[in-house]
């Protein structure tokens, strides 16, 4: 039991970064991304190549996931910055797409079958593959990455994206540098994501790419409308939910993508801006009426 319980928390932990880092770009750029897992999955891919082929630590392992996972959001950024909305939603999940079929079909990335055998990581000597010690290293990089965006998000800067998702035309008014700061909260997001992949990635010790596809960038999705838009302890409360939630629906495992439905149907009526939310929800269609 105690075992189970530590899976859990180790896996909540991993899903706030991921959910924190989404939240970013729709809760305060109000921007839109439905392939936030194709981040999430690339980080995961990167350090577990970067530790089985070249051998080298976690910390290294790590570092390395989050540049890669960021230069690809840069990528991606730079190209979007005149889309909104429904349009930059389309872009964002092909994007996925095509970060799965390139996982899928390429040798190095083991193909469908994946990648075993990914060690756990080693600090100064002392192993966390003991999940005690692995929770306690979650929940650092959790509390750093808290921390980063909280302090980002109550600056200078975390005014001007809120400016920029509640009415862009007014920021770019205003002085604020709209594409730039775009490309960099997308930059974040993804280097926050694929941090969330390597300690995803060296936990369970076998990753493929069932595990970063539609499904998943679907379920962090929904961690941030359920916590609520523009709100950490929102995302800290929406991945704790639906990470446990599975299982303890786990004797309706057929039917948990309808129960996620209706469940987000129920609060996007009753409280569209999420539970702690209170920003507007940059989708259209997710927006309380006036």
């Amino acid at each position: 039991m105690e075992a189970y319980i530590l899976h859990l928390s180790i896996m909540a932990g991993i899903y706030i970064i991921l959910t924190v880092s989404l939240n970013l770009i729709i809760g305060y750029a109000g921007q839109v991304s439905l392939g936030h897992a194709a981040f999430f999955g690339l980080g995961a891919y990167v350090s577990a190549l970067t530790s089985l082929n070249w051998g080298l630590p976690f910390p290294a392992a790590l570092v390395l996931a989050m540049l890669f996972a960021g230069a690809c959001g840069l990528g991606l950024g730079l190209p979007t910055l005149r889309l909104k909305e429904d349009y930059l939603a389309i872009v964002t999940l092909g994007f996925g797409v095509i970060v799965d079929l390139i996982m899928v079909n390429l040798t190095i990335t083991g193909g469908p079958d994946g990648l075993v055998g990914i060690p756990a990581p080693v600090i100064f000597g002392l192993s966390f593959r003991p999940p005690v010690r692995y929770l306690a290293l979650v929940l650092l990089t959790v509390g750093f990455t808290l921390l980063v965006v909280h302090r980002l998000v109550h600056s200078y800067h975390g005014r001007a994206l809120r400016a920029i998702r509640d009415h862009e035309v007014t920021a770019q008014v205003m002085g604020v540098n709209t594409p730039a700061y775009k490309v960099m909260i997308f930059t974040l997001a993804a280097a926050l994501a694929g941090a969330a992949g390597s300690l995803y990635a060296h936990y369970i010790t076998f990753i493929n790419p069932e595990s970063f596809g539609l499904h998943t960038s679907i379920l962090v999705l929904s961690m941030v409308i359920l916590g609520g838009m523009g709100s950490l302890a929102g995302s800290v409360v929406g991945a704790m939910t639906l990470a446990v939630l599975p299982e303890l629906l786990r004797r309706a495992q057929a039917y948990q993508d309808l129960i996620y439905g209706a469940l987000l149907i129920v609060l996007l009526i009753w409280r569209p801006q999420g539970l702690l939310g209170g920003g507007k929800l940059s989708l259209k269609f997710l927006r309380k009426k006036e």
